[in-house]
């Protein structure tokens, strides 16, 4: 069964969020679009790739790629909506490090994150 905005077929893109990669940037925390699956980071984190997402392909629902939590949020009635199960793995690993990726995390990255 398919929900707006829900494609519960797809596996999520990584294991870490593509445009910090590929920007030798960091992230706090990571969202997975349950359309495509996109990993994106969360808003906390400084460049905000899975609101980005959001912002420039419609697509609505965001999951958490977190180990341990089970929610979605809707952006489009900015509200947690029940979750549905996509396809795995549900989390990035857990022995990844938060905030990651550790190589790329400066000193001060307290100061940097949105609040």
């Amino acid at each position: 069964m398919s929900i707006y905005g829900i494609n519960p077929m797809v596996p999520p893109s990584g294991t870490g969020c593509g445009e910090c990669l590929a920007s030798k940037g960091w992230w706090v925390h990571l969202r997975r679009c349950a359309q495509c699956g996109h990993i994106g980071c969360c808003d906390t984190s400084p460049s905000q790739h899975a609101t980005n997402h959001f912002k420039t392909t419609g697509h609505p629902v965001a999951a958490t790629f977190e180990p341990g939590e089970e929610w979605m949020w809707n952006y489009e009635s900015q509200s947690f909506i029940q979750s549905t199960p996509l396809a795995p793995p549900q989390s990035r690993p857990e022995d990844q490090p938060v905030p990651a990726p550790a190589d790329n995390v400066p000193a001060n990255w307290r100061d940097l994150i949105h609040r």
